[in-house]
């Protein structure tokens, strides 16, 4: 049996027979699960975004998981595995899609789960027992996908430095059985304990992860060294967990406590992102994975890592943000305003209470572009978006939906009991003509206002609403406001006056 998958995967009977033997040796095959290795893989699926990462050790007829982060098998046929191909090589073995490559592309992996497209593996090399220090590789560090992907080349220097963490773990595990024999040995296996500690240590330190572990029976709890760094503590005794949650603003701390226990009860892994507050005061942005671990069984603790994700959190704001701003206002996009305005429909509706949409359209704007140029109308727009995010309109949802159109959501009660006063402010605000040479440019806004009442159905009947109110507000006169269902027009009160002095 041996034979035949040695000349499957096309090593030499001798060369294999010796690397089954160094396997066997370390002694680590079907052994419980360790810390150090699931921090390792955990930070390489978190490192890379892949769906799973893996250190895969090969074995005569199979590939065995020592530790697997999103995957739940804990071995595969040797027939199968892309592992077995990667322990050929002397370097990291990527295969961008699996379905493009014939070596893998009928592999019941990737054609059933976990439908595995992308993968990429180092070998993990181990020194034999034989006289000339020979090394084999044992499996792999690999990460997996199922979208095709490539791997940059940074990314490929990362992905080697961690699989020489393993190399470390494994040939520390094996000198290990070597140095029990002597003195000497043994103070070489703790010199190496020491620089896998330390490449352990750097390996958080680059990503900024750490690992912790939380007792169930006394709530003990037990930190790296990034897990204090992150919180802004000197490394020591860790806090009790009590104090530890006061890290969290009330309302994360209240979740961290409510995933804890769910995590607990149901043994469901935890998952969780939240606001965080470190020692010295700086609010950052956390993240916490973990899972049960039994004993005999029985939950016995809760293990897992913690990273400060600050960084990409302020990023994916700002790229947030940016997809949902318009550039040259600041305001809301359109895109923005149709998710807000079903968002607050709904709210309206849950809880009973009103809610407006105001149209604005501004007039006069093509003669400013034709006659200013564009960069006064652009000065025009900016100013519009100032007055529609005055200190008294905080509470409303202002947005540009193009051109010269703008729109705002009310549902301040104060200020819909009154919607005509609010009108004619704005109206007021509005009024901002631009001078041009020797002459003035008139600019208003016309608006046009609805209601949600138990006729509109949906967003957009009330933006039809709003629209036919702006059309009856326009027919009337530039610079006046009208209400959807109500008879007559609204002008600001010095509006005639100020038009007649501009004109």
């Amino acid at each position: 049996m041996v034979g035949r998958a040695v000349e499957k995967i096309g090593l030499p009977y001798e060369i294999e027979a010796a690397r089954l033997s160094t396997l066997a040796d370390l002694d680590i095959l079907d052994t419980p699960p360790e810390h150090e290795f699931d921090t390792i893989v955990e930070i390489a699926r978190r490192s890379f975004g892949c769906k799973i990462a893996l250190v895969s050790l090969v074995d005569a007829h199979r590939q065995w998981f020592k530790a697997k982060s999103g995957l739940h098998a804990c071995e595969t046929p040797r027939g199968q595995a892309f592992c077995s191909y990667a322990i050929l090589r002397d370097d990291l073995m990527v295969v961008p899609d699996a379905t493009e490559d014939p070596r893998f592309a009928d592999n019941p992996l990737v054609k059933g789960p976990p439908h595995m497209r992308f993968y990429a593996g180092m070998p993990l090399r181990v020194r034999g027992g034989r006289d000339d220090g020979a090394s084999f590789a044992m499996g792999t560090l690999c990460i997996i996908d199922t979208v095709p992907r490539t791997l940059s080349p940074g990314d490929a220097d990362m992905l080697r430095r961690l699989a020489k963490l393993v190399e470390s773990l494994l040939n520390t595990r094996a000198a290990l059985a070597v140095a029990l024999k002597t003195e000497s040995e043994h103070r070489t296996l703790l010199r190496r304990l020491d620089v896998t500690n330390r490449q352990f240590r750097q390996a958080e330190r680059m990503t900024n992860i750490g690992s912790w572990t939380l007792t169930l029976a006394d709530e003990g709890m037990e930190w790296s060294e990034q897990v204090y760094r992150i919180h802004g503590l000197p490394t020591g005794s860790p806090p009790p967990l009590d104090a530890a949650l006061r890290f969290y603003p009330p309302r994360a701390r209240a979740d961290v406590a409510a995933a804890l226990a769910h995590t607990i009860a149901t043994g469901e892994p935890l998952d969780l992102e939240t606001d965080f507050v470190n020692a010295q005061g700086e609010d950052r942005r956390v993240r916490t994975l973990g899972e049960v671990e039994l004993r005999d069984g029985v939950p016995h603790a809760l293990v897992g890592v913690f990273q400060d994700i600050t960084e990409r959190h302020r990023i994916e704001q700002a790229l947030r943000r940016s997809a949902d701003t318009d550039d040259l206002t600041q305001l809301a996009n359109r895109a923005r305003f149709n998710d807000m305005l079903a968002r607050q429909m709904f709210a309206a509706r849950r809880t009973n209470l009103p809610l407006a949409l105001l149209l604005i359209d501004l007039d006069h704007f093509k003669t400013v572009n034709d006659r200013a140029g564009h960069r006064a109308g652009d000065m025009l727009l900016k100013a519009v978006a100032e007055q529609l995010t005055a200190p008294y309109l905080a509470d409303c949802f202002a947005a540009r939906l193009g051109g010269d159109e703008f729109v705002m959501i009310v549902t301040d009660e104060a200020m819909l009991a009154d919607l005509p006063s609010l009108l004619r402010r704005l109206l007021a605000d509005l009024r901002l003509p631009i001078a041009h040479g020797d002459a003035v440019i008139p600019v208003s806004g016309t608006i046009g206002a609805a209601f949600l009442d138990s006729d509109v159905i949906d967003a957009s009947a009330l933006l039809h609403n709003a629209d036919l109110a702006l059309y009856q507000a326009k027919n009337a006169s530039r610079g006046t406001a009208a209400i959807f269902g109500r008879a007559g027009t609204i002008t600001s009160a010095d509006a005639a006056d100020t038009q007649s002095r501009a004109a």
